[in-house]
């Protein structure tokens, strides 16, 4: 059975594992506090980055190249369109929410609302938080802007781009920091991808030492 070492909180981990549970394909979830950087782990991704998946006799790391490995080699059902151009905006968008949307909102915001207290390495910056929450509600206005005209966040087909920025929000509303009243849009949107069977693990996840909100788990939120 393949193996993911991840970490709960991370989106990239949970972009994998939505990925593997939409195509159906089992695996045994190994927890790895990677800033330990335990020799073992470091063996499987000298990097020390999670995920890494064991699949296939390799060790697979880096979450877009084994999404696209899966796609690849599992490719029932397709989380890509047809067309070129399609696929290019599912690519696009999965991107956005992995690079800008990490970099302004969800990086900012897990690392001072979890990551520092789980590595104790002291409180929240008031300001970082401040500056993530702010940039959430930039993205959120941008996806309801791409919603208006779409039923997923590509086009009409539920492809890897739902799939990461919903990695993202459901690490993010674990914490209770996203403001759902913005957008009815995009509250749809996430009610609609996250009452998916692909959902159903990552919604029992629970961290030691950090309690999920309260709607985090309900399909009716």
């Amino acid at each position: 059975m393949p193996r993911l070492y991840h970490f709960p909180l991370s989106p990239f981990c949970r972009k994998v594992r939505l990925v593997m549970a939409e195509k159906r394909i089992e695996c045994e979830l190994a927890e790895e506090r990677y800033w330990e950087r335990e020799p073992e782990f470091l063996k499987r991704n000298p990097a020390g980055k999670v995920p890494v998946l064991s699949i296939d006799g390799m060790n697979l790391s880096e979450s877009a190249a084994i999404c696209e490995y899966l796609e690849e080699t599992r490719p029932d059902p397709p989380l890509l369109p047809d067309g070129p151009a399609e696929r290019h905006e599912a690519r696009r968008l999965a991107d956005w929410f992995d690079g800008k949307f990490h970099e302004e909102a969800s990086s900012r915001l897990l690392r001072e609302r979890a990551t520092k207290k789980l590595m104790k390495r002291g409180g929240p910056d008031s300001s970082d938080v401040r500056e993530g929450l702010r940039a959430v509600g930039v993205h959120i206005d941008y996806m309801d802007g791409l919603l208006e005209r779409r039923r997923w966040l590509a086009g009409s087909f539920l492809s890897l781009a739902d799939f990461a920025a919903a990695a993202h929000f459901s690490a993010l509303d674990y914490l209770d920091v996203v403001d759902w009243d913005r957008s009815e849009s995009v509250k749809l949107w996430y009610a609609r991808i996250k009452s998916r069977r692909a959902f159903r693990s990552v919604l029992a996840d629970s961290v030691p030492g950090l309690a999920p909100s309260e709607q985090y788990a309900e399909l009716d939120f």
